[in-house]
């Protein structure tokens, strides 16, 4: 599918991505051949521009793009939520219905039960915020999820509740 010099373009901006420089990253990807632009590796990597540039309006126009081209993909989902969360008029409700949605289809993806678990210390449900919590550990890396809750603003509340600990 890609062929030179798309490669190449490609290949620099993961480079530049890599390098911390998302507007070189993105200006490599506006050099690939517009009949390529809509490809699932480039608009992955115009996500991650996106992401890193703090756009996200447009991280969440592209998430929706790729859960549709590849929705297996649970990072897209949770990268969806986390630009619902941020965007102009987004909000934390609409970042937890995506993730709702996604842990059904992912019942096994820790990160997703770990963001859920965020999600809900925010809007105060701290109980349920414990479940999901316990449930991330259990899906994933447990003692690398409980080193992230140990630092993460999000579960603040979580932390400081009497009866629940991380």
């Amino acid at each position: 599918m890609f062929e030179p010099p798309d490669t190449f373009y490609l290949a620099a901006a993961v480079g530049w991505l890599e390098l911390g420089n998302p507007g070189e990253a993105g200006a490599e990807l506006d050099r690939i051949s517009p009949a390529l632009r809509g490809s699932p590796e480039v608009l992955s990597l115009r996500l991650s521009i996106y992401q890193e540039q703090g756009k996200w309006q447009e991280t969440d126009t592209i998430a929706r793009i790729l859960i549709e081209v590849r929705p297996s993909e649970p990072a897209y989902w949770t990268t969806l939520a986390y630009a619902a969360r941020r965007k102009p008029g987004g909000s934390i409700p609409e970042a937890k219905e995506i993730l709702l949605k996604a842990a059904e289809l992912f019942p096994r993806e820790s990160l997703i039960f770990y963001n859920l678990a965020c999600y809900e210390s925010q809007l105060g449900d701290l109980t349920r915020a414990k479940e999901w919590l316990d449930k991330a550990f259990a899906a994933g890396d447990r003692k690398g999820l409980q080193k992230m809750a140990m630092d993460d603003p999000d579960l603040l509340p979580l932390r400081n509740a009497d009866n629940l600990s991380v």
